[in-house]
């Protein structure tokens, strides 16, 4: 899987990568320790993050959710 922060241009590297790690599903915790943050600045800086506005688009390649199979080009 791969993700775009749409609007990463507003947010500060360390506000990136909060964004990157949390919308991949991790927790403030998950988030903080790989971070060597507290959990509490994690969602200090999601929280600015969002105030601040981008858009996160998941690309997944080819046909991953299996949602095309038997369908014929045309």
């Amino acid at each position: 899987m791969q993700i775009e922060i749409r609007g990463a241009e507003k947010l500060s590297f360390r506000e990136r990568q909060v964004v990157a790690l949390k919308e991949m599903g991790l927790s403030n915790e998950e988030v903080a320790r790989r971070l060597n943050l507290s959990a509490s600045s994690v969602a200090t800086l999601y929280h600015r993050a969002r105030t601040k506005g981008y858009q996160v688009v998941i690309v997944l390649p080819g046909d991953s959710l299996s949602i095309f199979a038997g369908e014929e080009d045309g």
